[in-house]
C-alpha cells in the first residue's frame, strides 16, 4: 500500500509506519543495512517509522506483544489502522494482523498498565499482502495513479530484496502489474485494494471515483 502511505503523507496526515521484526535474516541483508533501508524507504513516502523489535520467522500472537501494539496506539493518538489481509501462508503476517486487530481493543481499556490515554481507533483497514495466489475481491480501491513513482522508488530503496537478490527482483514489476491491473477497475493508470469488515460511510456520493 506504499501508493496509499505515499498519498496520506502528501495530504497531511501523520502516518506511522510500525515494523513489527526487522525482517532479519534474509538471504542479502543485515540487521543494520535493514535498518538504513527503511529508514530510506519511510524518507522518500514522507512518514515516520518506528521498529516494534518482535523476532521475524517467529513472531506470536500473545497478551504482551498485543499490549506493545497498544501500547504505540495510544501515545500516538491513532485514529486509523491498515494491517495485513488476513488469509496468508506466512506465519509471521497471520500473527500480525492477529495482533494488530487485538490491540485495538487493548487499547481503549482503561485501569491497564499501558502508556498514553485510552484509545479506540475508529477505522482499521486490511491491505492486500499475501503470499497465496488469490485473487482479491477488495472492498474498496484507493486510486494511487499520482504516487506510482515514489511507491517503486520505496519499494526499490530495499536494494538487499528487490535489487540485489536474484529470486525477487522481480517482485517490484509484479507489484506494478497489480496496481495497473486493479487501476484498470475503477477507470485509473493505478490503485491499491483495501478490505473493510466495519460498514463505510461516505460524506458525500460525489467523493466516488
Amino acid at each position: 500500500m506504499g501508493g496509499t502511505i505515499a498519498k496520506l503523507a502528501r495530504a497531511g496526515h501523520d502516518v506511522l509506519l510500525l515494523d513489527m521484526t526487522d525482517g532479519e535474516p534474509t538471504p542479502f541483508g543485515s540487521p543494520a543495512l535493514r535498518a538504513v533501508e527503511a529508514a530510506n524507504a519511510a524518507k522518500l513516502l514522507g512518514v515516520r517509522r518506528q521498529l516494534l523489535g518482535l523476532p521475524n520467522r517467529r513472531v506470536e500472537h500473545t497478551v504482551a506483544a498485543r499490549h506493545l501494539v497498544a501500547g504505540v496506539i495510544r501515545t500516538n493518538r491513532t485514529d486509523m489502522m491498515f494491517v495485513p489481509y488476513p488469509e496468508d501462508a506466512h506465519p509471521d503476517h497471520r500473527a500480525v494482523t492477529r495482533i494488530a486487530e487485538d490491540a485495538r481493543f487493548d487499547a481503549k481499556l482503561t485501569k491497564i498498565d499501558l502508556p498514553g490515554e485510552p484509545r479506540y481507533p475508529k477505522w482499521l483497514f486490511h491491505y492486500w499482502c499475501t503470499h497465496l495466489r488469490i485473487v482479491p475481491q477488495p472492498s474498496f480501491l484507493i486510486d494511487t495513479s499520482d504516487c506510482t513513482g515514489v511507491k517503486r522508488d520505496a519499494i526499490l530503496a530495499y536494494r538487499s530484496q528487490f535489487v540485489d537478490n536474484p529470486n525477487s527482483n522481480q517482485v517490484p514489476e509484479w507489484i506494478a502489474a497489480a496496481d495497473r491491473f486493479m487501476g484498470s477497475r475503477i477507470g485509473t493508470q493505478a490503485a491499491e485494494p483495501f478490505f473493510a469488515r466495519e460498514p463505510i460511510g461516505l460524506s458525500d456520493i460525489a467523493c466516488l471515483v
